[in-house]
C-alpha cells in the first residue's frame, strides 16, 4: 500500500515521504492516527506543492538564524545580582532572566531555547548558548557582577 506520510513516523520515514507499507499496517494504524493519507495522483502533487513550499520557508528560516546567530554571538550581557562577600550568590541565574536581558538588547528570544552551560552559583563569567535551529547554537557571554549596595 502507497501512503504519504503526513508527520514523521520513526520506522517508517519523514514528513511527505511517498512510502509502501503492509496492507494492515497502513488501515489499521497509520490512517487511522492521521499519520498518513492514500498516495493519490492529486494527493502526489499536492505533497510536492507543500513539499517545496516548505523547504522555501526552510530556507528564509535558516537565512534568518544565521543573522539572528551573528548578533548572538557578539552580544554579550550583564546581570546584577546580590551576591555575598565571598562572591557567590544568592539564588541562581535562570534562562528567563537571560532572555529578559536579551530582550532589553532588542533580541527576542525564548526562554526554553536557552541552555546556561554551568550553574551559575558564583560571580564571574559564563557561556549560554541558544538553539535557534536544530544546527544554529550560538554561543552567549553572561557576566554576572555583584549589585551595588
Amino acid at each position: 500500500m502507497k501512503l504519504i506520510l503526513k508527520q514523521d513516523v520513526a520506522t517508517v520515514g519523514e514528513r511527505g515521504d511517498i512510502v509502501d507499507v503492509k496492507d494492515g499496517y497502513g488501515r489499521n494504524y497509520l490512517i487511522p492516527q492521521g499519520l498518513a493519507i492514500f498516495a493519490s495522483k492529486s494527493a502526489i502533487r499536492t505533497a510536492e506543492n507543500e513539499e517545496k513550499q516548505i523547504s522555501l520557508k526552510k530556507e528564509l528560516d535558516i537565512k534568518n538564524a544565521t543573522k539572528l546567530a551573528e548578533k548572538i554571538a557578539a552580544t554579550s550581557i550583564t546581570l546584577t545580582v546580590k551576591a555575598g562577600e565571598d562572591g557567590k550568590i544568592f539564588g541562581t541565574i535562570t534562562t528567563q532572566q537571560v532572555a529578559d536581558a536579551l530582550a532589553e538588547k532588542g533580541l527576542e528570544i525564548d526562554r526554553r531555547k536557552i541552555d546556561i552551560t554551568s550553574d551559575v552559583k558564583a560571580l564571574g563569567e559564563y557561556a549560554a548558548t541558544v538553539a535557534l535551529t536544530k544546527d544554529i547554537k550560538p554561543e552567549l557571554k553572561i557576566w554576572v557582577v555583584k549589585e551595588e549596595e
